[in-house]
């Protein structure tokens, strides 16, 4: 029995069910790496408030606490490491990045090994009890930071000290040692609430990159072009071919055997005077060029053509794909966006409504009220 072309073809059927299988992984692909990093940004949010220590955290330690001092952390892996190059480092900030990627197991150029011991957190200082002796930092004299992003060193400058020192630790615990280091900081210059703060705004803006289930395509969206092997492409393919098969015939000339113009002339009688007989010269024949194929034009670029993830095509460069956020949008931006009423009365991001129109309340805890909600930040 013949197939018809009706949503009753097999191949239809086939069609919907690869669509949906490759739509349903990379979903799920793309919701996993969402759900860990939501967890991760958690964590360290229920860490942030009940990372306190305790002075009896410190028993059994050689170190002596001040009466107000106590006992946070203590790692009994870390190695003491110097540069041999004095760099100047950032000052220290409260900026909470979580890791992205793993960190790898390596020493960076210019840093050399001198000891190791245990590190210890306390609410006032970094203490290194090592094998010939104790380091330690106070948060007070601390004038340069900085993390390694590709290895689990930290590097401290100090007031009191000429040469850059820090830790190197052990990868797994590198991350957490940072996190804590950076909430013992914000505790001695009181500002434990701006890391919480920091934390909030974090999982706010994640939740809205939360991936949404895709539709289920049916048989009946299935276009022709899936009955080809190969699908678009093929047909493409093809197209170009029967574009470029006139031309190429164009170009070779095959109303022209010989492959070149010739040149005939014509032989004329002597006169029967004494003057000696003009040569008579052909006139030059101007041979025309093949012509060259046409080749279609190409589309000039513009700002449709690059990913918005979803956001409406615009030439401001405004999209949903994450960035830097927008507080001052460009005066036409109601032009190719749906704004809320009042737009230009916001105080605060451009954000997208559950409604799908855009905002300048993002960051406010009464952003898009009237609009279901914050969707998801624009950015650029």
């Amino acid at each position: 029995m013949a197939k018809t072309e009706s949503t009753g073809s097999t191949w239809r059927y086939r069609w919907a069910h690869r669509q949906n299988v490759r739509r349903v992984s990379t979903y799920r692909g793309a919701e996993a790496a969402w759900r860990r990093r939501d967890d991760e940004l958690r964590r360290l949010r229920v860490l942030a408030v009940d990372f306190q220590g305790s002075a009896a955290a410190g028993a059994g330690l050689p170190l002596e606490l001040a009466s107000d001092e106590v006992v946070l952390w203590a790692l009994p892996a870390a190695q003491l490491v110097e540069v041999r190059h004095t760099t100047v480092l950032p000052a220290p900030d409260l900026t909470v990045a979580p890791q992205t990627g793993p960190l790898r197991p390596r020493r960076p150029d210019g840093v050399r090994v001198t000891d190791a011991g245990m590190a210890v957190i306390t609410s006032r200082r970094l203490v290194l009890l090592g094998g010939r002796g104790r380091r330690e930092w106070a948060y007070g004299r601390i004038t340069g930071l900085a993390h390694d992003p590709a290895a689990p060193v930290t590097l401290i400058q100090a007031l009191d000290r000429q040469l850059t020192s820090g830790l190197l630790l052990p990868t797994d615990a590198a991350p957490d040692f940072r996190f804590k280091l950076t909430l013992a900081f914000a505790d001695a210059i009181e500002q434990r609430a701006a890391v919480l703060a920091q934390l909030d705004e974090l999982i706010a803006e994640h939740a809205q990159l939360k991936p949404f289930r895709p539709a289920v395509n049916t048989p009946a969206q299935a276009r022709f072009s899936a009955r080809v092997p190969g699908g678009r492409r093929t047909l493409a393919v093809a197209a170009a071919i029967a574009l470029l098969v006139p031309a190429a015939l164009i170009e070779s000339d095959p109303s022209d055997p010989t492959g070149g113009a010739e040149v005939a002339a014509a032989a004329t009688p002597a006169p029967t005077h004494s003057v000696a007989p003009a040569l008579i010269r052909p006139s030059p024949v101007r041979v025309t060029p093949p012509s060259k194929p046409t080749r279609s034009p190409r589309p000039s670029p513009s700002a449709s053509q690059g990913p918005r993830c979803g956001a409406p095509e615009n030439p401001l460069g405004y999209d949903f794909c994450g960035g830097t956020r927008i507080r001052k949008p460009a005066a036409e931006v109601c032009d190719w966006f749906d704004c809320v009423p009042q737009f230009w009365s916001g105080r605060g991001y451009l954000v997208q409504c559950r409604d799908g129109s855009v905002s300048l309340t993002g960051g406010r805890s009464n952003a898009c009220a009237e609009h279901g909600g914050v969707r998801r930040t624009v950015a650029k």
